[in-house]
């Protein structure tokens, strides 16, 4: 596992936290909302809550995989909960999420938001979550094109995220995992400055996951880097 984040070009501070493990086998990316302070909190909120439940051993099965991921997301929402109710001017802060958890069979996904998990198998790079935005729902219905969702004056609205409702609803995606499996978390920091296609050029480069994830940063920032980025990967070897 690797993770980098960054700040960007247009942001003064960075609300995203990125944690990796991989003796617990699991990472994640949390894109934090709600202003500079409170951003910030919050996605470190997640990654505690994260780090709480499922270390400091891999999960034995995929029912345990699920239920430390739902766990870990409950714990999360109410930690940020709790923190906005003793400092109500941090009030509307929240964090998009992405969490894997690896165990002996094959993963589990934990996704809020619009941060995203990716899987590169075999060349391809497919997209397992679906962004919880106003966006997507649009696109979903056929009211927008996907070229026009991509500069969407409100792409960044988002519908779901930890620590804004007493009972969010959770995605959890579960599958097999097989060698050479490349997993990507990461925040809309990089997937609204960067193509899928231009993603998956730079990971099909055959180089070590820290050098994958500069990369990925980079062109984030080349292409203007109007949010902070953050990446990380998760290789099945």
């Amino acid at each position: 596992m690797a993770g980098r984040t960054d700040t960007g070009l247009v942001r003064a501070n960075n609300e995203d936290t990125f944690a990796i493990d991989p003796d617990a086998g699991y990472c994640l990316v949390a894109d934090g909302m709600g202003g500079a302070a409170a951003g910030e909190t919050a996605s470190r909120l997640f990654a505690a809550a994260a780090a709480e439940i499922l270390g400091p051993r891999p999960p034995a099965d995929e029912n345990q995989a699920v239920e430390k991921v739902r766990d870990a997301f409950r714990h999360a929402n109410k930690l940020i909960l709790d923190h906005v109710e003793e400092n109500p001017h941090h009030k509307g802060m929240g964090c998009t999420a992405e969490l894997l958890a690896l165990h002996a069979g094959g993963y589990v996904i934990g996704h809020m938001g619009d941060s995203r998990t990716y899987r590169f198998r075999n060349g391809s790079l497919k997209q397992l979550t679906r962004d919880h935005s106003l966006v997507q729902d649009q696109l979903d219905r056929g009211l927008i094109s996907a070229e026009e969702a991509r500069h969407h004056s409100m792409r960044n609205v988002v519908l779901r995220a930890v620590g804004v409702d007493p009972a969010p609803a959770l995605d959890t995606l579960r599958g097999p995992v097989q060698p050479g499996d490349l997993f990507l978390l990461c925040s809309d920091g990089l997937t609204d400055m960067v193509t899928d296609d231009a993603i998956a050029d730079v990971l099909a480069t055959a180089r070590p996951l820290e050098t994958l994830a500069d990369r990925l940063i980079e062109i984030a920032k080349q292409a203007g880097g109007r949010d902070n980025v953050t990446v990380v990967l998760a290789k099945i070897t």
